[in-house]
């Protein structure tokens, strides 16, 4: 059996919805909550995994699997370790796309922006709301560095977690949230014979939102 052919062989005819520019809101915010609360009252699995593309100084991509954390007008917020290679890719070239793909509704939505760091606040107050494992993780890893394997990884949990036994484990000075404020969001819904449907909304000078279909 050709393999390639069996690959070529996968098709998914998507007949779900449909979108049109007089269906969308005004505001992309406002046209996310309502998509948002569509996934979540579908109960599939992370709801908020969206993929994080950024870049670094050379304009070498690369693609990783984050979770949503909050959003508001401000941006779409997710947490990771500043030193981690998304984080020095952010640190050199702030210009980044997220990507929520939510099959199960035949949705994708494409967001383009900047990332920036939240405020300390935020992130200890975000920091503070989580278990405790994922506390002294966020100090035993030295997010994409090299280790030695994963018994080193165990020891170094093992010695945060003596260290913090007796108080409260602060959040690291490496660790902390981003906010992506977008340019652009486009919504995708999966049409019949390829027919699909893209709005797309892009950040004006005066801080309105111009909307546009895009071709599939």
């Amino acid at each position: 059996m050709n393999a390639n052919k069996e690959i070529a062989d996968i098709r998914t005819d998507y007949t779900k919805k449909s979108l049109t520019e007089t269906d969308v809101d005004v505001n992309p915010i406002t046209q996310f909550t309502t998509w948002w609360h569509e996934a979540l009252n579908s109960k599939f699995d992370e709801v908020n995994a969206m993929t994080l593309a950024t870049s670094d100084g050379n304009n070498v991509p690369r693609v990783r699997t984050v979770l949503l954390k909050g959003y508001d007008e401000r941006g779409f917020i997710f947490f990771t370790n500043y030193d981690s290679r998304k984080g020095k890719h952010i640190e050199s070239n702030p210009n980044v796309c997220l990507l929520f793909f939510w099959k199960e509704l035949e949705r994708q939505v494409i967001i383009t922006g900047r990332a920036e760091k939240i405020s300390p606040e935020e992130s200890i107050a975000y920091f503070n709301s989580r278990p405790e494992g994922s506390k002294l993780g966020a100090w035993a890893s030295a997010q994409s560095a090299v280790i030695a394997g994963a018994a080193f990884l165990k020891e170094t949990f093992n010695f945060y977690r003596e260290r913090f036994k007796h108080g409260e484990i602060p959040k690291p000075p490496h660790w902390g949230g981003y906010r992506v404020k977008p340019h652009t969001i486009e919504f995708w819904q999966g049409r019949p014979s390829r027919m699909h449907d893209r709005i797309q909304y892009s950040l004006q000078d005066n801080g309105s939102w111009k909307i546009q279909r895009l071709a599939p």
